[in-house]
């Protein structure tokens, strides 16, 4: 285990430095002056100049790289240019309210499709098990964009049951400003995680430990929920530490539409006004997140099941 352990991490060290490095290069590589664009029009040539050679925008690309990496093995992300703060400052601030939203969306689609998939599994080819099929299917198809923008129009603004836009105040007011977007981007996982506990919970159910458990006259309630669930929800760990870093490109339309802040919103607003800092800085952190979410999901599938250390 902790060789897999070892080799899992460093092949996830290996993506996160390649992952950071293209999106390096390709930020360098959109059209425009980006010092131009940060100063505004009427900058002095003096300014520009000296914002130039703070950035190092005035050295070969793959020096600008060698410059970031050093930084980086320093701990140092650099100082926004427009209020002078730390990169490292500015995205951690933003973090907490990024993480608020992907944990509350992937605990409440995580519940619910659990719950649908498991009773979809012990109630077959029933008139509830199509029903539920066709709910799970919708959910899956349903955009997060086109959900975030519906549910704001009609809870929102219609029904005014939830605020609109922000982050809210204290703890309730947090909690009030997260139900929309929270259910936004994790609607679709509801359908998802429901598909895949039905497929995995039928399977485990004609296994013969579950057919001596019936022998032994156990309930057919304790069954399902003790013994054949148990095995069924472990695929779902695997989905679950994948989908941490799908739910953060999600994150990005439930921020803009909510108006929340978050690593998305701060992303999005420093690519508009080319703020390089600020995009690295909130690049390596996604990156960074969703590949540990990724390894982490991994370690303990394979912690559940040794099999899986072989695999690859």
């Amino acid at each position: 285990m902790l060789l897999y352990a070892i080799r899992r991490f460093g092949l996830a060290l290996l993506i996160l430095i390649v992952a950071v490095t293209v999106m390096f290069l390709m930020i360098r590589a959109v059209p425009g002056d980006p010092v131009q664009i940060m100063l505004g029009p009427r900058a002095t040539p003096e300014l520009q100049a000296r914002l130039t050679a703070e950035l190092a925008l005035d050295q070969p690309v793959w020096k600008q790289l060698l410059i970031f990496y050093g930084n980086l093995m320093q701990g140092d992300l650099g100082v926004d240019v427009f209020s002078g703060r730390s990169v490292t400052a500015i995205v951690f601030d933003q973090l907490p309210h990024t993480l608020a939203l992907i944990f509350a969306s992937i605990t409440w689609s995580a519940l619910l499709g659990i719950g649908l998939g498991a009773y979809a599994a012990a109630h077959p080819n029933t008139l509830i098990d199509r029903i539920t099929a066709a709910i799970s299917v919708s959910f899956v198809a349903a955009p997060a964009f086109v959900v975030a923008l519906l549910s704001l129009l009609i809870f929102a603004v219609h029904l005014q049951w939830f605020p609109a836009i922000g982050a809210g105040e204290g703890f309730w007011g947090r909690l009030d400003h997260l139900v929309l977007p929270a259910f936004a981007i994790g609607l679709s996982w509801v359908g998802y995680i429901a598909r895949l506990v039905r497929a995995s919970m039928l399977e485990v159910m004609g296994e013969s430990h579950i057919r001596t458990a019936r022998a032994f006259g156990i309930s057919e309630r304790r069954v399902v929920m003790v013994y054949a669930l148990r095995i069924a929800i472990l695929p779902v760990v695997t989905v679950i530490g994948v989908g941490m870093g799908f739910l953060l490109s999600s994150a990005v339309f439930a921020e803009i539409v909510f108006a929340r802040p978050g690593l998305g919103k701060l992303v999005i607003d420093s690519i508009t006004t080319r703020n390089y800092p600020i995009v690295m800085g909130s690049v390596l952190i996604s990156t960074g997140l969703f590949v540990a979410s990724t390894a982490l999901a991994d370690l303990i599938n394979a912690w559940l099941d040794p099999r899986a250390r072989t695999a690859d």
